[in-house]
């Protein structure tokens, strides 16, 4: 097996950078269509979903929830106009700093952290609220992106890449399954996707499934006996108010499983009022919807404007709207996927689809959880849920996959080949094993 080594090497080239000419495109029109369509979506149903956040006593009235997203939305744009204008190559120093910084908060978050439905989530830092689940999202992709255009080799990834991703993975799971199930199954989604991408063997594949599969059931097996302890003393309410979670995930997997009773026939209860109220916003909302602001259910739906928004989304532009809102977000990863295919090196197509497919599948599981397709489960639908770490944790997402779209070479000439190999670092000069 390939000996376990994962520091990067920033070795420069013997010519100098600055007198290497590449290429330079404009930035990608479907991304950036794609970018600003979700935020008019997003700062109409915002508007439509935030009756819970009205403050009458401000002095922007019904209108500060959304005078605020907007803010944060602009400074997203910027965000992403910046980022845009720089090389990938020059992220790439900072990516073993940013995976540190999103541990180090994490760990800070688990012990000191601010308590948000039942579980340590978030700090607050010169009054914004922080939430390191969103910067470990986005540390994981790029961290996979980097290590597998490193370990390339023909005919696959080397051993030590392989085992790499999988143990960053699994620890950055370990650090979030206490907030939630969901996040932890989204990085291993996200990861193997990556991994097939950056040309993985599928036997390979196979062990880092089930080395996956394996970690999930001892948790599970550790936290149903946990949980069965607690219930004989007494003590299951105050562990789920705090940071045990086991309870909380066993009621949601039963009320999913459940007896086979219509979902229309349950009783509303405390338990099941974000799902049921839900669905029937759905319900409502039929085919054509009832318009942006005439939604009935967004007084009563609890986080209307975060986790459950593509319910009202739903309600006001009804089945079709829903379907447009699915078709952008699978248009960005369409769209990524074709910029990827065409780069010359690796890192960089790794980088655009890792960006991608981290933004892309958030929204799916959103999507799932709210039509009932996947067991309950808190995550913001990027760019369109309330929340300022979501909104900038996506939009340096877009404003990667845009330096990838203007700096990266597409097809393109030998010696712009040759000038893009000449300014990347020699250990991720490695040959796209996507392009076609």
């Amino acid at each position: 097996m390939d000996s376990l080594e994962i520091s990067p090497s920033f070795s420069q080239p013997a010519e100098s950078q600055t007198e290497i000419k590449t290429p330079v495109s404009k930035p990608d029109k479907h991304i950036w269509g794609i970018y600003i369509l979700l935020c008019m979506i997003s700062i109409i149903e915002l508007y439509s979903a935030s009756s819970r956040e009205v403050n009458m006593s401000s002095a922007l009235g019904v209108f500060s929830p959304i005078v605020r997203h907007g803010a944060m939305l602009g400074i997203g744009c910027l965000i992403i106009y910046l980022l845009q204008t720089v090389h990938y190559r020059k992220f790439i120093p900072w990516i073993p700093l940013f995976m540190l910084v999103s541990v180090a908060m994490m760990v800070y978050v688990m012990f000191c952290g601010e308590i948000v439905n039942g579980a340590r989530r978030s700090f607050s830092l010169f009054g914004i609220t922080i939430q390191p689940s969103e910067f470990l999202k986005l540390s994981s992709a790029m961290m996979i992106a980097w290590i597998t255009s490193k370990s390339q080799q023909k005919g696959g990834v080397k051993n030590w890449g392989v085992i790499s991703s999988a143990v960053i993975v699994m620890v950055f799971g370990a650090l979030l399954i206490k907030q939630g199930l969901t996040n932890t199954l989204l990085l291993m989604a996200i990861s193997l996707s990556m991994m097939v991408i950056g040309g993985i063997e599928w036997k390979k594949l196979a062990v880092v499934g089930l080395v996956y599969m394996a970690c999930m059931g001892v948790f599970f097996l550790f936290s149903h006996g946990r949980e069965d302890t607690q219930q004989a003393s007494g003590q299951t309410a105050a562990i789920e108010q705090t940071d045990g979670r086991s309870g909380t995930w066993s009621n949601r997997l039963e009320r999913f499983f459940g007896d086979g009773t219509p979902k229309y026939e349950q009783e509303i209860q405390a338990e099941n009022r974000q799902e049921m109220y839900s669905y029937m916003a759905q319900a409502n909302g039929g085919v054509f919807g009832v318009f942006p602001g005439n939604s009935r259910e967004t007084a009563r739906l609890p986080l209307a404007f975060s986790d459950y928004i593509y319910a009202i989304i739903i309600e006001d532009m009804g089945f079709i709207g829903g379907i447009v809102v699915l078709i952008l977000y699978l248009w960005l990863l369409g769209r990524a996927s074709s910029i990827a295919s065409r780069c010359s090196r690796a890192f960089p197509a790794l980088l655009v689809i890792g960006m991608a497919v981290m933004v892309v599948f958030q929204a799916l599981f959103h999507m799932a959880i709210v039509t009932g397709f996947f067991p309950v489960s808190g995550q913001p639908l990027p760019l369109i849920s309330k929340g300022g770490t979501s909104i900038l944790i996506t939009s340096i997402a877009f404003g990667i996959m845009l330096s990838v779209s203007r700096h990266a070479v597409r097809n393109g000439k030998k010696q712009d080949i040759k000038n893009e190999i000449d300014v990347l670092p020699e250990d991720v000069r490695a040959d796209n094993p996507t392009m076609l």
